[in-house]
C-alpha cells in the first residue's frame, strides 16, 4: 500500500522484479533485462507506473544513493547488485533511459505469458490474494472445504476486488493452455491445495469465477 511519505514505491516494486532474476541489475543500454523486460510488460498495461518509476529514479539520483534526506527509504529499497565495474547510480540511469524510451513509445499491451513470479503476481494481484491467502498449505486447518474458503473470500474483500478477480481468472485461464501451465502458474500465485475431488484446476477457476460474478449480481 502506498503511504503519503512512501517516496520510492514505484521504484520498490521495479527493483523487486529483479529480487527474482538473481539480485543483480542485468540491463546493458542496448537491452533491457529479464527483470525490467518484465516490468516493462507490466507497464504496459499501466503506463503512469513507468512514468512514477523513472520520476523517483530522477528523485533518488538528484539527491544522492548515500544522502541522510533520503536514508530511511533507500533502506526499503530491495539491495540489487550492480554490473562489475558499475555502481547502483550508474545502473539505475541506464534503467532510467529505458524507461524514458519506453514513455516515448509504450506500445500495446503484450500478451506474452508472465516470465517470472514477480510478473505473474503483478498480472494478476488479486487471484494471487485469493490463491495465496486462502488455499495455502494450512489450508486444511482453517477450513472445512474449498467452499468455506471461498465464502470467506467473498465476505472479506470488496465489490471492487471482487469484480477484478473475476476479469483476472478469466484472463489468466486464457493464457494458460495446458493442464501442466495452468498448474504451474496457479502454483506460482500461491495456490497449494488441489481443486475439489473430481474437479480438474481449469473447471474450478472457471466455478469459482461464476460463483463470485453471481454473488456480484446479488
Amino acid at each position: 500500500m502506498t503511504t503519503p511519505n512512501d517516496r520510492f514505491h514505484e521504484l520498490r516494486s521495479l527493483l523487486r522484479s529483479y529480487e527474482v532474476v538473481g539480485y543483480a541489475f542485468d540491463d546493458t543500454e542496448e537491452q533491457p533485462g529479464a527483470a525490467l523486460d518484465a516490468y516493462l510488460r507490466q507497464a504496459a498495461l499501466h503506463p503512469a507506473r513507468a512514468a512514477r518509476a523513472a520520476a523517483e529514479i530522477d528523485d533518488l539520483l538528484a539527491v544522492g544513493l548515500f544522502s541522510s534526506e533520503i536514508a530511511d527509504d533507500v533502506d526499503l529499497l530491495p539491495h540489487i547488485n550492480p554490473a562489475q565495474g558499475e555502481s547502483v547510480e550508474s545502473c539505475l540511469a541506464v534503467v532510467r533511459n529505458h524507461l524514458a524510451s519506453f514513455l516515448a513509445e509504450p506500445g500495446e499491451p503484450s500478451r506474452i505469458t508472465p516470465r517470472t513470479s514477480w510478473e505473474w503476481k503483478e498480472r494478476f494481484p488479486e487471484l494471487s490474494h485469493l490463491l495465496g491467502s486462502y488455499f495455502h498449505q494450512d489450508f486444511s486447518h482453517e477450513y472445512s472445504s474449498h467452499k468455506e474458503a471461498l465464502e470467506d473470500y467473498i465476505s472479506g474483500v470488496s465489490p471492487g476486488d471482487l469484480l477484478c478477480v473475476t476479469r483476472e481468472i478469466q484472463d489468466f485461464l486464457s493464457l494458460s493452455e495446458s493442464h501442466h501451465q495452468l498448474r504451474e502458474a496457479a502454483a506460482t500465485l500461491g495456490l497449494r491445495v488441489a481443486p475439489p475431488r473430481g474437479v480438474r484446476l481449469r473447471q474450478w477457476l472457471v466455478d469459482v469465477q461464476g460463483i463470485i460474478a453471481h454473488h456480484l449480481q446479488g
